[in-house]
């Protein structure tokens, strides 16, 4: 009797643990791979699901985005400059079967085959389209991620160059390159500048000439500006000297006739 409950008291105990191995929760965002006798039997989708235990193998998958850091790595760009360029890479897993069958650790493989990209990628491009065309560097390492992924049942989603870091003396070469390039802009621009005023004070010049008392205006205007300011000394023009000629010979010659009238 007493053998008979020690059996039965086993065989429930193994029961119980039987059940708890052969139920298996698969969350939203899993699907499970369920490999009998070491063979593919099917996938199972979120939910409870029972497995045969001891029989029936489940390795859960995740679909959600993965975010994998790429670090940095010493590259020689075609003009030969060595650079250090970090990236990171957005993929997730779209076969399930594939990323458990054929390929064994998916983030440790995509994360040697973007190494393996970046350096190949920008080392076929000068260092100035590395730092002006990140946009389409980006695309071609994906692109060709995608090709050797999708074997892998993955999908790389994006990738972005994080940083790329420059030798101390290209930092300083490119620095001394810019500020050339602004006093070249800022050169372009004065010269504009005088040549657009030249062709304007030509225009103002004929204008002139086809009236002189525009041109003595202008001169009593000058004066007045420069008397704003208090000014001691006053630079007088010649054309003003001989204006004041004129008109000093001119009060001295109604002066004269005023006179002879007079007697």
């Amino acid at each position: 009797m007493v053998w008979l409950w020690i059996t039965v008291i086993v065989v429930v105990i193994l029961a119980i643990i039987l059940f708890f191995m052969s139920v298996k929760i698969v969350k939203q965002y899993e699907r499970g791979v369920v490999l009998r006798f070491g063979r593919l039997h099917s996938v199972r989708d979120p939910g409870i699901r029972f497995i045969i235990p001891i029989v029936d193998v489940m390795t859960k998958v995740s679909l959600r985005v993965v975010t994998l850091p790429i670090q940095s790595q010493g590259i020689i760009t075609r003009d030969n400059v060595s650079v250090g360029v970090s990236a990171v890479a957005y993929f997730r897993v779209t076969d399930a079967v594939k990323s458990v069958i054929v390929i064994e650790n998916v983030k440790s493989a995509i994360d040697q085959i973007a190494q393996t990209t970046l350096r190949k990628v920008i080392g076929q491009h000068h260092l100035d389209e590395a730092l002006s065309d990140t946009a389409v560097l980006n695309v071609n390492i994906r692109e060709i991620l995608d090709v050797t992924t999708a074997e892998w049942g993955v999908q790389v989603t994006l990738v972005e160059l994080k940083d790329i870091l420059l030798p101390d003396a290209m930092k300083r070469a490119m620095a001394r390159q810019a500020e050339a390039e602004r006093e070249k802009r800022a050169k372009i621009i004065a010269a504009e500048g005088e040549a657009l005023a030249a062709t304007q004070l030509g225009v103002a010049s004929d204008t002139m000439m086809a009236h002189p008392l525009a041109l003595q205006l202008r001169t009593l205007q000058t004066l007045v500006e420069v008397g704003v300011d208090k000014n001691t000394l006053v630079v007088v023009p010649a054309p003003l000297l001989g204006s004041i000629g004129e008109l000093t010979s001119f009060i001295d010659r109604e002066t004269a006739v005023a006179q002879l009238r007079a007697r």
